[in-house]
């Protein structure tokens, strides 16, 4: 799209004021339709006559900012009176807050120092087809707003005495126009509201209130004052053992939230930052704080839900609500690592072991095909990709198991939703990393050398090591060859000419034969039978299976092992040993957390240990979705649903009951229809409830049955011989 507005900034400094922008218009005649193209370097709220325009928070989302930078369009046509007044705040947003927290960066101190503008144009027309645009130009003005400082990590200040009165004329700006698209994800929004449980004193006699679920947002405030009055609070996840305000993990981030009153009853949230939180600190309330004087407006990409699961343990369903609490959490326009600390990026790693669980649970679709195109759009000159995407770390050396989401991710999107369109955008993309890797490594067909996280957070890391014991060029030479497999798998399907890569294919699994003839680790079985290069899988998995039972059925895994023990075990006949792995209740465990009350995943197995003190303040998210992959297992192998066709245009529904889980039921929304598989553990067999709007291989008992679309009930083996397998239509 051709648009005639120029950026536009402050005539001069504000500091950490953020400006609002300013344009009146006057209408004589009759609109048919208006519409407003609006974007910014920063994160904006527009306002038309007194009302917000549009339900995008924090647009205009996150991009990588030096090469695409997305728009929004809002009909803003029942808005409009004969005399306008358009009004933009703009902040700081990703664009220009010191991200990463922890370093200073030249690429950090670069972007720190950019400046916030804005870029908008109202489109006019009337009922005989004339267009009218008012776009962004030195005619706009601009004054300092009542948001007096806005950051993604520190917070915000509002001062409601302020009354924006000395506009000022803009000083227009040279910009990207070039990198304008239209808006690709889903538009973050307000998408739930959850009361305040309680307000407390702790034992070192803070005032504290409690959502009771951690959440990703801002507190809405309700509060009855005089002008000048403050209400002043800070986030935490969590509270210490003896019950105190805890947010020592928040490190560098103040994450705090301040409001100046104005006279009277008035309500107020922050409107251009967010925050991860279940608690807050009052500093400072005019009066008595009460429950009601609160709640926590919840913030995500509009993404839809389209998975469930419940069964038979109450444990077991509070795990299933952490995992979709913490996807829920992350997913603002770009899948973060935690939405709280210093950090909140992108993180490859932590996205690409999600991802399967992630497109069950919602549909994630246009979700990762935006940031994947922020992915392709900031991959290096050489084909690597960086730790976080959009990249915000450049300087960092690329990981396996992290770069590898160029791969990984478009995959399991195209077998999740069946559009070969991601594919085709994101091969080259997916090429350029097997590639770079092929040139980067020191030995030929493997990938040895370079700077790894390895199996990160892994149970067996030495003392001293967030790593785990698993050998580092062992995990990446097995990414190697699961990249290049799936980049075979993808050529094939939209057609390209893949017979370099199927030869470094066998080369790099024949190479790791020989040279990883025995595995040592938990994590390294895994992998090895996970991506085909176990000569003798089932061999191996007993193996793994006898190494768990001799750590005490416990995992020793971490980010790369972890997602697909479960699996593993389940495809070569311990699904009884993945089962105690799932339900097991002590540390280390998915349902240790749930013991401790966790509303979310947590980053490390023992954040809270068993004593009650905290692993660690440097890296210790209470909100971390990576470990909520164990999903995947639960809607495939516990409930049996998988799709047969990419997109599930045909399903298997091949459900493994356990009787300490009692029952179990599961739905997928798919795009060819809805799939539910529901099995209850009876008292001398399995019943077996399957409905599916799609054709479905229904696998009972080890016995195929190819039913149509509709309902059927299953009886299991274990039922008397009249009721073997009888089918109730």
């Amino acid at each position: 799209m051709q648009f005639q507005a120029q950026w536009i900034r402050p005539s001069e400094e504000t500091g950490d004021v953020c400006p609002v922008f300013r344009k009146k218009i006057q209408i004589s005649g009759n609109i048919k339709k208006a519409e407003l193209y609006i974007t910014s370097l920063g994160v904006y709220e527009a306002v038309l006559n007194g009302r917000r325009v549009g339900e995008y928070v924090l647009a205009p989302g996150w991009t990588a900012y030096d090469h695409r930078i997305q728009y929004q369009c809002y009909d803003v046509t029942e808005m409009l009176d004969k005399e306008n007044t358009l009004e933009i705040t703009v902040g700081k947003g990703w664009y220009a807050s010191p991200m990463p927290g922890w370093n200073e960066s030249v690429d950090k101190i670069r972007r720190k120092k950019r400046k916030t503008a804005v870029f908008a144009e109202l489109h006019l027309i009337d009922e005989d087809g004339k267009k009218e645009i008012y776009a962004t130009d030195h005619t706009w003005q601009w004054a300092e707003s009542r948001i007096r400082f806005s950051e993604i990590y520190d917070g915000e200040i509002c001062d409601a005495t302020v009354n924006p009165a000395e506009w000022k004329p803009v000083r227009t700006a040279e910009g990207p126009t070039d990198l304008l698209i239209p808006q690709e994800g889903e538009e973050i929004r307000e998408k739930e509201i959850v009361s305040a449980r309680t307000v407390f004193t702790t034992p070192s006699g803070e005032t504290v209130v409690d959502f009771g679920q951690e959440v990703t947002g801002y507190v809405e405030i309700r509060v009855n004052a005089h002008a000048g009055d403050r209400v002043r609070f800070l986030h935490g996840e969590v509270l210490d053992r003896e019950g105190n305000f805890y947010r020592d993990n928040y490190r560098s981030a103040k994450a705090e939230a301040a409001y100046i009153c104005s006279e009277g009853q008035q309500t107020w949230h922050p409107a251009l930052t967010f925050f991860g939180f279940r608690y807050i600190k009052l500093l400072e309330f005019p009066g008595e704080a009460k429950p009601e004087n609160f709640r926590a407006i919840v913030v995500y990409s509009d993404i839809r839900q389209t998975g469930q699961i419940r069964c038979g343990r109450p444990e077991i369903d509070q795990l299933i609500s952490n995992i979709f609490w913490g996807q829920k959490s992350n997913f603002l326009d770009v899948p973060t690592d935690c939405p709280q600390r210093d950090e909140r990026l992108g993180w490859t790693g932590d996205a690409q072991v999600f991802v399967r669980t992630a497109g069950y649970n919602y549909d994630v679709e246009k979700f990762f095909r935006k940031w994947l195109r922020d992915l392709k759009a900031d991959q290096r000159p050489d084909g690597s990709v960086g730790q976080v995407i959009p990249d915000y770390m450049p300087e960092e050396a690329p990981s396996a198991a992290w770069g590898d989401a160029a791969v990984i991710c478009p995959w399991q999107i195209y077998e999740t939703y069946g559009n070969e369109e991601v594919l085709k955008e994101q091969f080259d993309s997916m090429k350029k990393w097997v590639d770079y890797i092929t040139s980067a490594t020191e030995k030929r067909y493997l990938w040895t050398g370079g700077v790894h996280f390895g199996d990160w957070l892994g149970l067996d890391a030495p003392s001293g090591s967030y790593k785990g014991s698993s050998r580092e060029d062992f995990i990446a030479s097995a990414f190697y060859a699961c990249s290049t497999e799936l980049v075979i798998k993808a050529g094939r399907v939209i057609g390209a000419d893949v017979s370099g890569y199927e030869q470094l294919y066998r080369n790099i699994v024949e190479t790791f034969r020989k040279e990883y003839p025995e595995y040592r680790t938990q994590t390294e079985h895994i992998l090895a039978i996970r991506f085909g290069l176990a000569e003798d899988p089932g061999k191996t998995a007993d193996a793994l299976a006898d190494m768990i039972r001799r750590d005490g059925i416990q995992m020793r895994t971490g980010f790369v092992g972890t997602p697909y023990i479960l699996h593993v075990l389940s495809d070569y006949g311990h699904e009884d040993l993945a089962y105690s792995l799932l339900l097991r209740k002590e540390y280390p465990s998915w349902l240790y957390s749930v013991g401790k009350g966790a509303t979310t995943i947590w980053e490390h197995w023992d954040g809270i240990m068993e004593n009650g003190e905290f692993w660690s303040t440097d890296m210790n998210s209470f909100n971390h979705y990576a470990y909520g992959s164990v999903a995947d297992w639960l809607y495939e192998k516990a409930a049996g649903i998988m799709p047969a066709l990419p997109g599930f245009e045909k399903a298997v529904i091949c459900p493994h009951p356990d009787k300490r889980l009692g029952w179990m039921d599961a739905e997928i929304d798919t795009r060819h229809g809805k799939i539910r598989s529901y099995w209850c553990c009876e008292k001398d067999t399995v019943r077996y409830e399957l409905w599916a709007e799609m054709p479905v291989t229904a696998v009972i008992d080890g016995k195929k049955t190819e039913l149509e679309p509709g309902k059927y009930t299953f009886w299991g083996n274990d039922a008397k011989q009249e009721k073997n397998n009888e089918i109730l239509l």
